[in-house]
């Protein structure tokens, strides 16, 4: 069988792939689907990374709440506070993603930027290596630590880290478009695109700072649809997959 191209993958799912239409919580069987799509993955002796968001839990800065008096008025809570619950709510999926990969019977470790030591390991650069060398899952947590900085940010700081050969976003479309291709049928997707291009057209794939940052380190990143079956084992082998972002 044909091995894979890459060696040290790091693999980045929004937290609303975890999310029911319309709900907000973790969804036990978009846990199980994701877990089963890792597992040959992981056969392949991939050394494997993953960066989780928390969307699906915690995204908004702007709650509606409800006053004494039953009227409703708009409450705006503190960036950083909201960047911390947002970094809190990372925590949680990562956590359920270990369960779900750990009944897959996939050794995992979840290291978190912000000390949570009942819960996961410190974030330590030389630790988190070692862990992927003896053929575990690490599922980084907490973003970056940092509020202002998204979990994309966290992501392409990871992979840097961590020397990976290839940043893989999965998202719920089969790669970028140069407009939303679910209002837009006639939307274009790029097989291909340059850094820049990605930045300048504005296109949301990731915010500047996480395309930014691979650019200057010359880490590709592939964005490919998530719910494809065998998706994230076709990038691995470096079959043609979504859109390339280099």
């Amino acid at each position: 069988m044909k091995g894979p191209k890459y060696k040290r993958v790091l693999l980045k799912i929004s937290g609303e792939a975890l999310l029911s239409k319309g709900g907000h919580g973790i969804v036990l069987d978009a846990l199980k689907l994701i877990a089963r799509e890792i597992k040959p993955v992981y056969n392949l002796k991939t050394e494997l990374s993953i960066v989780i968001g928390g969307g699906n839990i915690w995204r908004a800065r702007m709650a509606v709440i409800e006053s004494k008096g039953g009227k409703k008025e708009d409450y705006v809570i503190d960036r950083v506070t909201a960047d911390y619950m947002g970094m809190l709510a990372t925590i949680m999926n990562a956590l359920a993603i270990q369960d779900a990969l750990e009944k897959e019977g996939i050794p995992t470790r979840v290291m978190t930027a912000i000390d949570m030591h009942k819960l996961a390991e410190p974030y330590i650069r030389r630790k988190a290596v070692r862990h992927l060398e003896k053929r575990r899952v690490v599922i980084f947590a907490g973003g970056t630590g940092n509020p202002y900085f998204t979990t994309d940010t966290a992501a392409a700081l990871r992979a840097v880290e961590i020397n990976a050969d290839i940043i893989l976003k999965a998202t719920k479309v089969d790669g970028v478009y140069d407009d939303d291709p679910m209002k837009n049928r006639k939307a274009k997707k790029y097989e291909e695109l340059p850094y820049l291009e990605a930045i300048n057209k504005n296109l949301k794939i990731m915010d500047t700072t996480a395309i930014s940052l691979c650019m200057d380190n010359k880490l590709s990143i592939i964005v490919f649809n998530l719910w494809k079956t065998g998706n994230i084992k076709r990038a691995v082998l470096g079959e043609k997959v979504g859109t390339v972002i280099s």
